[in-house]
C-alpha cells in the first residue's frame, strides 16, 4: 500500500532515503530548510548540490515549508543534521500527525547537553508517542544507495509493531533492513563510529598501512562499545549492522565525509581550511567534543577520541597522536 511519506532534510543521505520509498510508489514530501535549494529539485528532478547524477521520480515532491511537507503524513523520515536537530523539532513537531511512525535517520550527539538524538526527539514528543520513534542506520553511503546497490541497514525501536511497519517500507530487493529493539547500541554506533573514521582518515593521511587502519577499527570499536554498554546497550549490536557493519565502511571507503576530513588532516591541511572546502557535513567532528565530553563526564576510557579531541580542538599535531596512543601503559586487550 502507498503511504505519503516526509522527509525533512534535502541533503545526501536525506535524498537518497526519499528516492528509494519513492521509487517503490509511495508520495514522498522531501523538506529543504533553503526555498532555493527546494525550488531547484523541484524543478530539475535533481539534487546538484548533495546527490548529483539521479534523476528523482515524479511521486516525489520537494518543498521548503514545514507544514506543507507534513500535512496528512503517514510517516516521518528525519534525516536532519544532529546540530540543527533541535531547532528543527522546535519547528515541527508540532505539525507532527498524531499517529504517524517516525524514523530517525540523523547520527551524532548534542555538543551542549550530550543528548543522542533518540532523547532530543523524547524532548519533543509526548511520552505516549515515544513507541511511534525509530532509528535508522547501518553501513550506507548515500550515492551507493541511490545507485541501488544491495545494503543492509538497522531499524531500532521500542514498538515491535511500528519497527516491524518501517522495516517493511524500508525493504526492496536492494534494501534490506532487520530490526532490533536495542535504541541506545544503534544510536552510538551510528554516532560514535564518525570519529573513529576521522581517525582512520588521519592514518591514511599520513601514509600508514592496513596494520594501521585495522588496529583503530578493531580498538575503535571497542571505545564505542565501552561507553554504549555503559549507558545500556547490547554489546551484540556493536558487533552488528550498526555498530561494526557501519565503523568498517566509514573508516575503508572513499566516500566516507569523515574520513575524508582524517586524511586532509594528516596531509597537514588545517581543520577550519578542511571544513571551508566541504558541501556537506563531517558528522564526526562535533560528535568528538561530545563523546570527549561525555566520556568524561561518565568515567569512561576512550583513548582515541580523546586523542581526535586533542587533534581537533587542541594544539596536538596528528602524528602526536599517533605516538601518544602508541606508548599507553601497556594493558590486557579486554581491559575495561
Amino acid at each position: 500500500m502507498a503511504l505519503t511519506i516526509t522527509v525533512l532534510g534535502a541533503g545526501s543521505w536525506g535524498t537518497a532515503l526519499a528516492k528509494l520509498v519513492a521509487d517503490q510508489g509511495h508520495q514522498v514530501r522531501l523538506w529543504s530548510r533553503r526555498p532555493e535549494h527546494a525550488q531547484a529539485i523541484q524543478q530539475t528532478r535533481t539534487n546538484e548540490r548533495y546527490l548529483p547524477g539521479f534523476t528523482l521520480p515524479a511521486t516525489l515532491e520537494c518543498t521548503s515549508e514545514l507544514e506543507r511537507a507534513l500535512r496528512g503524513t503517514e510517516m516521518i523520515v528525519s534525516v536532519v543534521p544532529s546540530h540543527g536537530l533541535r531547532a528543527t523539532l522546535d519547528e515541527a513537531a508540532k505539525l507532527f500527525p498524531a499517529d504517524a511512525p517516525i524514523v530517525s535517520a540523523s547520527k551524532g550527539i548534542e555538543n551542549s547537553t550530550l543528548m543522542l538524538v533518540s532523547q532530543i526527539f523524547e524532548e519533543h514528543l509526548p511520552r505516549d508517542r515515544h513507541r511511534l520513534l525509530t532509528y535508522l542506520s547501518g553501513p550506507s553511503f548515500a550515492k551507493e544507495v541511490a545507485q541501488g546497490m544491495p545494503t543492509a541497514v538497522s531499524i531500532a525501536g521500542l514498538d515491535a509493531g511500528v519497527t516491524e511497519h518501517v522495516q517493511r517500507t524500508f525493504t526492496t530487493d536492494r534494501f534490506r533492513s532487520y530490526t532490533t529493539d536495542d535504541v541506545v547500541g544503534v544510536e552510538f554506533g551510528g554516532a560514535l563510529k564518525n570519529v573513529i573514521a576521522i581517525a582512520a582518515g588521519i592514518s591514511d593521511g599520513l601514509g600508514f598501512g592496513h596494520n594501521t587502519r585495522a588496529a583503530l577499527i578493531t580498538r575503535g570499536l571497542a571505545e564505542i562499545s565501552r561507553i554504549a554498554v555503559k549507558q545500556g546497550a547490547n554489546p551484540l549490536t556493536l558487533a552488528g549492522l550498526a555498530g561494526m557493519g557501519d565503523l568498517v565502511l566509514t573508516c575503508t571507503g572513499d566516500l566516507s565525509r569523515n574520513r575524508s576530513v582524517g586524511m586532509e588532516l594528516g596531509r597537514g591541511r588545517k581543520l577550519p581550511e578542511i571544513l571551508a572546502s566541504m558541501t556537506m557535513v563531517a558528522e564526526g567532528v562535533k560528535t568528538t567534543k561530545s563523546a570527549f565530553d561525555l566520556a568524561a563526564k561518565i568515567g569512561v576510557t576512550m583513548p582515541i577520541v580523546g586523542e581526535m579531541h586533542e587533534v581537533l580542538y587542541g594544539a596536538k599535531s596528528p602524528t602526536e597522536a599517533v605516538v601518544a596512543l602508541m606508548t599507553r601503559t601497556p594493558r590486557p586487550e579486554r581491559d575495561r
